[in-house]
């Protein structure tokens, strides 16, 4: 009896499943490996407007890719793992992958991990009484002075570089020195637009260097256009400005060369 009771449920959740996803527009896998059950149920909360967010165990989220019938749907299947969720969406999947890089919480780094960056302190004043803190941070090699009572750090130091294996004294300084390097969040594994049919993998949204990239391309479109002699809004001060600098310039000439005629 139990038995067919847990069978009954675990069909239950894969049909419930399954009538979201087929009504949705995206349904995204995403990693909650390493986050904290509380930033989870704020970014949950944080988001239902945009998604619904489902954690199930493994066999019930792949029965519910196959439960789709949809042959473009099961290569999804390979993306799902035990540390994965579901997020079922209305909206089209990249921006929803653009809305939960922003739902990212900082977090200290831990003993074990990876740097996914060099990790530097700062030059400048700290909360740090002197005391065994001084020792731990020369240990770094990083340069210390006293100021009014606190420990200043004298020079910006990379303490962990790229790639390199985070030792417990260098985390113990980083959390001392309030620097979180890490951000926890749900990671975009795979995405499957219901509508579309197709599955994407390299989610991986960064809106900031986006702008950058569009203020550069911007800048270096306006000069090309000068350069060809293109019109538009963007180029037609430029152009008045340039010609009325030209047209003063010959004017000065005209002049000149008059009163030499004349003298």
């Amino acid at each position: 009896m139990a038995k067919s009771t847990g069978a009954s449920l675990k069909e239950k959740k894969v049909k419930e499943l399954v009538e979201k996803i087929k009504k949705a527009r995206s349904l995204m896998v995403v990693s909650i490996k390493g986050l904290p059950s509380k930033q989870f149920q704020d970014i949950k909360k944080s988001i239902r407007e945009h998604a619904f967010i489902k954690v199930e165990k493994k066999n019930i989220l792949t029965r519910a890719v196959k439960e789709l019938k949809k042959d473009s749907a099961l290569p999804l299947e390979s993306h799902i793992s035990d540390s994965c969720a579901f997020a079922i969406s209305d909206i089209e999947g990249y921006e929803l992958a653009g809305i939960l890089a922003k739902k990212k919480t900082p977090v200290f780094a831990r003993a074990g991990q990876i740097a996914p960056t060099d990790i530097e302190v700062k030059e400048g004043p700290t909360d740090l009484v002197p005391g065994p803190a001084i020792s731990e941070l020369g240990a770094l090699g990083i340069q210390i002075s006293v100021e009014n009572g606190k420990i200043a750090i004298k020079k910006d130091k990379i303490i962990v570089k790229e790639g390199s294996v985070i030792h417990e004294g260098a985390a113990a300084v980083l959390q001392k020195l309030g620097v979180q390097p890490f951000s926890v969040g749900l990671n975009p594994v795979a995405l499957y637009d219901v509508k579309e049919e197709k599955i994407y993998t390299d989610l991986k949204i960064d809106s900031d260097a986006v702008i950058a990239n569009l203020k550069n391309s911007a800048a270096r479109s306006l000069g090309f256009a000068q350069k060809i002699v293109y019109v538009c809004k963007e180029t037609i001060g430029y152009f008045l400005a340039k010609a009325n600098m030209e047209a003063k310039a010959i004017e000065t000439k005209t002049q000149l060369n008059s009163q030499g005629g004349t003298a």
